[in-house]
């Protein structure tokens, strides 16, 4: 341990780590709703850690930024690009393209400190499903964290000598609120979650609270009221912007509060021999949680039931005991590792790391032939199956042609699979498609309308965007006798527990569950429109409600498990062709 470090070490800081580690790793294995939270206890703990070395140094006379960040990189850095290589290398062997192709933009994004804005960017949303499958969707985190240390040096380069230091803490006043009101009035909840603006107050609270144990610690006996408050808002249901702000405040008081003389019960919690080697090994679990969960989710299952998650909990907890070892207190030994080897094998790997996933990007993450995605290592495309859903863009026109019958299909990417349903049907020289994807912004709706000999309209319209297809339809005065309304579909989670059973005889006979409310969606929808509503999911189903993954001569129904690739949609083709007439 740096000895900076360990002239302010405090057991309870360590106790509190271990809450916060803990709450996050049983939010990602599906038992603790309100477990996310212990990502804002982590920002608030590292702000009131560093700031209490860098003030005291700045005091002092004795702050430097190149020392600032060799800590960092000794703190943080090798085992971070330690989970890196070992993701890409495990990555190459199971994943699908997509799949991989999105891990080594992780690699890279994470190298560069900006997975939070490639999160934001790509999946938008933290509780998507498809996060489950990210071996490094956590390292968002470990973004906004350095993105802060990029920023905050700055204050005490400028401030950081005893005569100017006074400074410091009304500015981290001023700042910290400028970023609190971002976080309360934007309303992008998205950007609030992954941004460094919106987080900076956070973290920034943590210094705030680091200079006033500086100055005077708040006696030990409050330590008790704040201890029950953090743990009472793990399990609060308000608005999470608030549940945040609790879970900050709290924090704070936990840490300006002394270690000395606390209440009994305080200090069994936060400074018992267990909570206490939780805390020290925190960064190493929470590192490799996410990446055990994500791969196992991936390869095996996406069921947890109690005994998968003990024997997956105690492979983290081992694995986190190696790394702490034998990887972070050897890299913070400047006795055992020189800061020229540090910063050489640092080097080394993060151009390594993101060099090999930048040539895996390249090539779309195809490392293997994937006959059941129609894919070779020598024919690469990028996003081709969404390219073939979109191309249905390009049909966005009036009528023209007035020898074939008329269809206007409106809604989204759902309506588009619709789309190239009947383009890979017998009717597809004897239709012509219309495409709608915004029918308030298609400013010749109603002449499509009027032409269309059958129009469809995408029921997921309705499920998703919370949009009354019977308002809309009323709205346009749409004629429900050449009007239908296309059924919802879905193949699962994710494709990767599929694929990586593709040495059993039975690979391409799988069959699956639908994803929670799917099913139920479906059968609400077509109770709702009757003999209006295409079941697709009525095709496919079995009697134990269980649907196919491949079509008969062994491809993937769904790239995504949402949306069609070109053999799904030729095979609801031949499905429908019996039970739809166009004339």
């Amino acid at each position: 341990m740096d000895n900076k470090i360990k002239d302010y070490y405090r057991t309870d800081i360590d106790g509190l780590r271990a809450i916060a580690v803990l709450a996050v790793i049983f939010f990602h294995f599906g038992f603790f709703s309100n477990g996310y939270l212990g990502v804002d206890v982590f920002f608030v703990i590292s702000g009131y850690l560093i700031t209490t070395i860098v003030y005291r140094e700045s005091k002092e006379n004795k702050f430097s930024v190149t020392n600032f960040y060799i800590r960092r990189v000794r703190r943080i850095i090798p085992l971070v690009l330690l989970i890196l290589t070992l993701t890409i290398v495990i990555g190459v062997i199971v994943m699908l393209p997509d799949d991989l192709e999105n891990l080594a933009q992780s690699v890279v994004a994470t190298n560069f400190f900006a997975n939070n804005i490639l999160q934001l960017i790509t999946t938008h949303d933290y509780w998507n499903i498809v996060n489950e499958y990210k071996p490094l969707m956590h390292t968002w985190s470990l973004g906004v964290e350095e993105q802060f240390y990029f920023i905050y040096p700055i204050l005490f380069l400028i401030f950081g000598n005893s005569k100017k230091v006074k400074y410091i803490l009304p500015l981290l006043i001023l700042l910290s609120a400028i970023s609190v009101l971002l976080f309360f009035f934007y309303s992008d909840t998205n950007s609030k979650f992954y941004l460094i603006q919106y987080r900076f107050w956070e973290l920034s609270f943590g210094g705030i609270g680091a200079i006033l144990t500086i100055n005077k610690n708040l006696n030990g006996k409050y330590k008790f009221a704040f201890l029950i408050s953090l743990l009472s808002v793990f399990f609060i249901r308000i608005s999470n912007d608030w549940k945040i702000l609790f879970a900050v405040l709290t924090t704070l008081g936990l840490l300006i509060t002394s270690n000395k003389n606390q209440d009994k019960f305080s200090s069994f919690i936060l400074e018992n021999k267990l909570m206490i080697f939780i805390g020290k090994i925190s960064f190493s679990l929470y590192m490799w949680h996410q990446v055990v969960l994500a791969f196992y989710r991936y390869t095996i299952s996406d069921s947890i039931t109690i005994e998968v998650f003990l024997l997956l909990f105690i492979i983290i907890i081992i694995f986190s005991i190696l790394s702490y070892y034998f990887v972070e207190q050897i890299f913070r030994d400047k006795k055992i590792i020189s800061l020229k080897l540090l910063l050489s094998g640092v080097l080394f790997l993060s151009f390594a790391t993101t060099a090999i996933s930048l040539i895996i990007y390249k090539n779309a993450g195809v490392v293997n032939d994937v006959p059941e995605l129609e894919i070779t290592k020598n024919n690469v495309k990028r996003n081709m199956h969404a390219l073939y859903n979109d191309r249905i863009y390009k049909l966005d026109k009036n009528f023209t042609d007035v020898k074939k019958v008329k269809i206007l299909i409106i809604g989204n990417s759902f309506a588009r699979d619709w789309a190239n349903i009947l383009l890979e049907s017998k009717y597809r020289d004897k239709i012509e498609i219309s495409y709608v994807f915004d029918i308030y912004g298609c400013k010749d709706i109603k002449s499509r309308l009027n032409m269309a000999d059958y129009i469809y309209l995408s029921e997921s319209n309705e499920i998703s965007s919370n949009l009354n297809l019977k308002q809309i339809i009323a709205h346009f005065s749409i004629d429900m006798k050449r009007t239908w309304i296309i059924g919802t579909k879905n193949f699962g989670k994710n494709n990767g527990v599929i694929y990586n059973n593709r040495h059993k005889p039975n690979y391409c006979e799988q069959r699956i569950n639908m994803r929670e409310g799917y099913l139920e969606g479906n059968y609400k929808m077509k109770t709702k429109w009757g003999d209006k509503y295409i079941d697709l999911i009525g095709l496919i189903i079995d009697k134990n409600g269980n649907i196919p993954v491949f079509t008969p001569d062994c491809k993937f129904i769904s790239q995504d498990c949402s949306h069609l690739t070109h053999a799904g949609a030729e095979y609801f083709a031949k499905l429908i062709e019996n039970k739809i007439k166009i004339e």
